[in-house]
């Protein structure tokens, strides 16, 4: 699990709104890739999934007024989770800070 301070701080409803309208264009645009990706959102937990490549919730954030927590759900795929991880990350660090 991985957590990011939530300096600004940003609430899971933005958050959702966020990742829904940015996050493809920016891991697609990392990974030189045309991902689909969805989102499910309830209350403070927002899953992130890749059904193309993985079934089920890839990742998992969990946002308090403090922190945002990314945890990995499919460590045993064929498909790096890591990487989806690494770039997750990276996105939410830009805009929790």
């Amino acid at each position: 699990m991985a957590t990011i301070k939530n300096v600004k701080p940003l609430s899971a409803e933005k958050l959702f709104d966020l990742l829904k309208t940015e996050f493809a264009d920016y891991i697609n645009g990392k990974l030189g890739s045309n991902l689909a990706i969805d989102y499910a959102h309830v209350y403070d937990v927002i899953n992130v999934l890749f059904p193309e490549v993985i079934e089920g919730p890839a990742l998992t954030i969990i946002v308090t007024d403090d922190a945002l927590s990314v945890t990995v759900h499919d460590t045993d795929s064929d498909y790096n989770t890591d990487l989806l991880e690494e770039h997750l990350i990276g996105f939410l660090e830009l805009q929790a800070s």
